[in-house]
């Protein structure tokens, strides 16, 4: 059974769902909602009590401010605000793309919550030798969306984050006209997140030192996307080996039960 709740957080409302019994695991993406998640959190509910959410501006999570950007450090704080309406002190933590950025910041800023964190494919641009570059093709992501929409940006993001668009397996637009929520949320990523979330440098010493456990994962059908490499930089700094997942940068979702399978022998240790 799946519980949908609200939390009020000071600058806005945050929507989540929890499924479940067993240890606590947080489930996140961004701008990735709970929807997507929820096959994962299915395949782990018989032995974890699965917390997905919709970060902040994005769907069912609304904000007083609408142009509030939103930061990695503002996500973390909203998982420890989350937390604690849960009463729990900590939890392990499976975040994927920008969701994992946000484990990274909330190990950061709020120590001893997270147990271990399965960091899978962050795309941590600043960590990679040519950052400078990829900083700049971000802003004409962004530039390209306010001045031609989100088609035209999302299509320059899948030609930057290495997907191949002329593969079969490439990922592919739903058919039909996209909803206005979609429509919104890819607004809100683009206008307000994608910027914060790549621009995101990980405190490594802090990581290092920290309480968590910091597993980095890759996809093991991920070859050639930009994110094998922000996760193998990554890993290195940690001097961590990563850990294969199924699938590619959205495992999760065409794999759920094996990617499952495996998510549970990684956080068991």
């Amino acid at each position: 059974m799946t519980t949908t709740h609200i939390l009020d957080i000071p600058d806005g409302r945050l929507y989540y769902e929890v499924r479940g019994s067993g240890p606590l695991l947080l489930v996140m993406g961004s701008p990735m909602a709970a929807a997507d998640f929820a096959s994962l959190a299915d395949a782990l509910a018989g032995e974890h009590t699965v917390v997905t959410h919709d970060p902040r501006g994005i769907s069912g999570s609304t904000l007083n401010d609408p142009e509030q950007d939103s930061t990695p450090d503002l996500r973390a704080d909203d998982m420890a605000a989350l937390l604690d309406a849960l009463g729990a002190e900590s939890a392990d933590v499976f975040g994927s793309s920008g969701g994992a950025v946000t484990g990274l910041a909330l190990a950061t800023r709020h120590p001893g919550r997270v147990r271990t964190l399965v960091a899978h494919e962050p795309p941590l641009l600043e960590l990679l030798p040519d950052a400078a570059d990829r900083r700049a093709k971000v802003d004409d992501i962004v530039e390209t969306f306010h001045r031609e929409g989100p088609g035209a940006a999302w299509m320059k993001f899948m030609i930057s984050a290495g997907f191949d668009l002329a593969d079969a397996d490439a990922p592919a637009a739903p058919p039909g006209e996209p909803s206005a929520q979609a429509l919104a949320d890819s607004a809100r990523f683009f206008a307000h997140e994608i910027q914060g979330t790549t621009r995101y440098v990980p405190d490594i010493a802090a990581l290092k030192a920290g309480p968590a456990r910091i597993v980095v994962g890759i996809g093991a059908a991920s070859a050639g996307l930009l994110t094998v490499d922000t996760s193998t930089a990554l890993a290195g700094l940690l001097g961590t080996a990563p850990v294969e997942f199924p699938g590619d940068h959205g495992g999760f979702m065409g794999q759920p039960g094996e990617f499952a399978e495996t998510l549970r022998k990684t956080l068991a240790g």
